[in-house]
């Protein structure tokens, strides 16, 4: 599936990993773009040594992306980014996500990593021997519980050694899909004509970046965007990133500490440096953060977007709970913007369609169906 995944150009049927689209017949395209990243820009902290040479990573600031393109496409200029969630390094899980989006909204879908994420890190980090030695090294360096693992080993040492890099990577990609917006709606991109606008889907973390950009606006470029959120939502302080597939106990708590304690100190004495648009995505940051935090201007911005914003959270979601996005928005609007749901299977926030295992496929494949449907209709 992933093979044939890469391969740019010519029309697919849909992939056949036990989830199908419902417009099968139609098919798509696949077709891969070139992006060039300016980075985050200065942190100015005493761990810049740290974050320089983050900058230096090649493979962060020089990546493709690919576009799913169905064959019949919507006459409106609309076009769907998709965001990922934390710590994942493939896309397997969203190809039969972007394929359902793109045939039934009839409008482009774009994969788009988040920073040092999927294909945005050094090749060193894909390899399994390597990432076990980093956890064992972690694991005697720090007398790591359970959670660690050589899955979420390399997030897990890089927060701990500088929390400041879950913003800095925020911020990078903010900075690239703002670049990327301008791109598509200034016509510069060569599949799509002046004055197409951006609508998206987003996952997990996807979702918490996509709030803060909307909220923060840069440019009025996102004044009719639309936004359909899975699995997300929530405020920062009720996210639980402790997951053997995100980060371990020790990372998040020390990432929990740092932006619910720490960051704002580092705020107030005028670091990170911050031009005008940096200030608004950072005021806009700190309302993600804690409840009481602008929560007036948070609360009033999201009854604005309430007509452009619809969501589902999953009752058994431990990373995203619902109680965070009740938080977040405030229990009324929670209410009228997000369903819960429950599957009949055993899920997790990581795997909430486990094509392996005790679940049935049957009733897997229709509740992706049912959260889908309403995403897609929501988006058309």
């Amino acid at each position: 599936m992933g093979e044939r995944f890469l391969e740019p150009g010519g029309w697919f049927k849909p992939f056949s990993n036990g989830l199908r689209a419902d417009e099968e017949s139609r098919g798509f395209r696949v077709e891969q773009f070139v992006f060039e990243s300016a980075g985050a820009g200065p942190a100015g902290t005493i761990q810049d040594e740290l974050l320089r040479q983050d900058e230096a990573v090649e493979e962060n600031r020089r990546f493709n992306y690919p576009i799913f393109i169905p064959r019949k496409t919507n006459s409106g200029k609309r076009v769907l980014l998709l965001l990922h969630g934390l710590n994942e390094r493939y896309w397997d899980k969203y190809l039969v996500w972007a394929e359902y989006l793109a045939l039934n909204t009839r409008n482009p879908v774009i994969l788009f990593p988040i920073a040092f994420h999927m294909n945005r890190g050094p090749s060193a980090w894909l390899n399994p021997r390597s990432m076990n030695q980093l956890a064992e090294i972690r694991r005697k360096k720090s007398g790591n519980p359970g959670s660690l693992s050589f899955a979420n080993a390399l997030l897990s040492e890089r927060l701990t050694e500088e929390p400041l890099r879950f913003y800095q990577s925020g911020r990078q990609t903010i900075g690239d899909i703002l670049k990327l917006t301008r791109q598509i709606g200034e016509g510069k991109h060569p599949l799509f004509p002046p004055g197409t606008e951006i609508d998206l889907f987003a996952y997990s973390i996807g979702s918490f970046l996509a709030e803060i950009m909307l909220m923060a606006n840069p440019g009025n470029l996102f004044s009719s965007t639309r936004l359909f959120i899975f699995c997300g939502g929530a405020i920062f302080r009720h996210m639980y990133g402790e997951s053997k597939h995100i980060m371990d106990k020790v990372a998040y708590e020390r990432v929990l500490r740092f932006y619910c304690e720490e960051w704002f100190t580092l705020v107030s004495n005028g670091n990170p440096r911050t031009d005008n648009e940096d200030d608004r995505l950072i005021r806009a940051f700190n309302a993600m953060i804690r409840p009481e935090i602008h929560q007036e201007e948070r609360e009033r911005f999201f009854d604005s977007f309430k007509s452009r914003i619809s969501g589902i959270s999953l009752l058994k979601d431990k990373v995203m709970p619902y109680s965070g996005v009740e938080a977040c928005m405030g229990k009324k609007l929670a209410g009228e913007c997000f369903e819960l749901l429950d599957f009949p299977f055993e899920y997790s926030h990581e795997t909430p369609f486990p094509a392996t295992g005790r679940a049935d496929l049957p009733l897997v494949e229709a509740s992706f169906r049912e959260v889908f449907r309403k995403s897609a209709a929501f988006l058309a």
